[in-house]
């Protein structure tokens, strides 16, 4: 019914940047807040980024200042710029969507697959 798909995750060294995206597709009617978490070995999943349908954003402590959330309403597409990173930034990050259907009466959430980010030297 509705897929989320991330891409541009891989490999930098400390202090660079990567760019990842994460598109939305299927028989969307609307999508309310777009999310990005992350989850390191051994850890579990923690919020990053969060914007909603009107633009408003939510930054994670750790990465407020470094990180930055956008989206692109008309494409059901959400970024995340990621700056100076750190090693501690390595982790898988997911991308979800807060979507309502044209076979549905409320909204809910849907997952990508992941894409991994490896901060490291």
């Amino acid at each position: 019914q509705v897929q989320v798909v991330e891409s541009g995750g891989g490999l930098v060294q400390p202090g660079g940047s990567l760019r990842l995206s994460c598109a939305a597709s299927g028989s969307i009617v609307s999508i309310n807040a777009m999310n990005w978490y992350r989850q390191a070995p051994g850890k579990q999943r923690e919020l990053v980024a969060v914007i909603s349908r009107d633009g408003n954003t939510h930054y994670a402590d750790s990465v407020r200042g470094r990180f930055t959330i956008s989206r692109d309403n008309a494409k059901n597409t959400v970024i995340l710029q990621m700056n100076s990173l750190k090693p501690e930034d390595t982790a898988v990050y997911y991308c979800s969507a807060n979507v309502l259907t044209y076979s549905q009466y409320s909204y809910r959430d849907y997952w990508g697959q992941g894409t991994q980010v490896t901060v490291s030297s």
